[in-house]
């Protein structure tokens, strides 16, 4: 594989005016995030648009910005209310580094977002990419991006193989991004190209027809649309399994499950989630340290969660029990203190809930 395709000054001035011309006749202008643009309003949109498609991004964005419309409002809200807001689009540190980051910001940059770019690769879930979109987009600072509808474009175009992850690849693309991104006009050949890889050069069934590029496209040329990028070679994905535990009181008063609040790093961190024990026998020490007496039990049939890495077959166990007089969870027995609540499928609450923990608060208030 070639690592350093080099393009002609001439070829790369009109592979830039084709795609510029292309947004301006074609490309998306109407998203939330293109209105008012600020580098935090687009940095939003950014980090929300990682692995989760435009439609499904727009209720979420228009949400989270009423609700946190500066960094300093951001920085200041408590986490479990971030997260919140974040529940459905998953990739949940997506939203513990936007936090992160806007606490940094508070505090190093008086609630602005940094303008070199340096800087801003330097804060929390920021990539050189998301970076330059950041800068390209709402500040019309000359950066190359390389997202993965970028890389699809590319690759593509130049032949280029290989496929996302490998360092070789990504070191050729970034090359010809940096060859190609045009001085003039940056944040709308940055655009157009993000654009063109979503809704034209697509994974499957590419419109090559509507593409700007298409004449000088290697890929249209040979018939290889589909070869290029090629398949990450498969990794067979492993397979665990898990009960989780539901401690559930009811009364006239209220219907209301224990859950647990994960740490913050690792699967659902930050999140809450019921308990989990390997086997049905934990369960009696589980209500024990809870301080909590069973009264009955009910497995109900298990559901699949599958994260990038694993499959995690979920077992879930209700158990209606009574609280042990006198007493109160000992938090200092499980996890950490103020780590456990009382959640009322009656009420709700505006917290950051696993996709896990919301299937089932489902099926437990039907």
């Amino acid at each position: 594989m070639n690592d350093s395709i080099v393009i002609s000054a001439n070829s790369a001035k009109k592979f830039g005016q084709q795609v510029v011309s292309w947004y301006h006749q074609q490309g998306r202008k109407h998203l939330p995030w293109q209105q008012n643009k600020t580098p935090y309003r687009v940095w939003i949109s950014e980090i929300m648009l990682q692995q989760t498609q435009v439609a499904t991004v727009i209720p979420y964005y228009q949400r989270f910005m009423e609700s946190f419309p500066t960094i300093t409002d951001l920085a200041n809200a408590d986490e479990d209310v971030v997260l919140h807001h974040w529940t459905g689009l998953g990739y949940y540190a997506r939203a513990r580094n936007l936090h992160k980051a806007a606490k940094i910001m508070a505090e190093n940059y008086a609630g602005n977002f940094p303008v070199d770019i340096d800087e801003v690769i330097a804060l929390p879930g920021i990539g050189r990419s998301t970076a330059g979109a950041i800068l390209s987009l709402s500040l019309k600072q000359h950066h190359p991006i390389l997202d993965g509808n970028v890389k699809r474009v590319l690759a593509r175009s130049y032949l280029v193989e290989g496929y996302n992850g490998l360092s070789k690849f990504d070191k050729a693309l970034w090359s010809l991004s940096e060859q190609l991104t045009p001085v003039i006009e940056t944040d709308s050949f940055n655009q157009a190209m993000m654009d063109l890889g979503a809704t034209v050069c697509t994974r499957s069934k590419p419109t090559c027809n509507l593409c700007p590029v298409e004449k000088s496209c290697l890929a249209q040329a040979s018939d290889q649309q589909m070869n290029f990028p090629q398949k990450k070679p498969k990794k067979k994905i492993p397979e665990k399994k898990t009960i989780m535990v539901i401690p559930r009181i009811s009364n006239e008063k209220a219907k209301k499950v224990l859950m647990e609040k994960r740490p913050p790093a690792g699967i659902w961190g930050g999140l809450w989630c019921f308990h989990e024990v390997d086997n049905e026998d934990e369960i009696d020490s589980l209500m024990t340290k809870l301080s909590l007496k069973a009264l009955s039990l009910e497995q109900h049939e298990e559901f699949r969660h599958t994260f990038s890495h694993f499959h995690l077959d979920i077992t879930p166990v209700v158990v209606d029990c009574r609280e042990l007089e006198h007493a109160e969870v000992d938090t200092t027995k499980i996890n950490e203190p103020n780590q456990h609540k009382w959640y009322d499928l009656h009420l709700g609450e505006s917290v950051g809930l696993a996709a896990s923990t919301q299937k089932l608060i489902a099926l437990l208030s039907d």
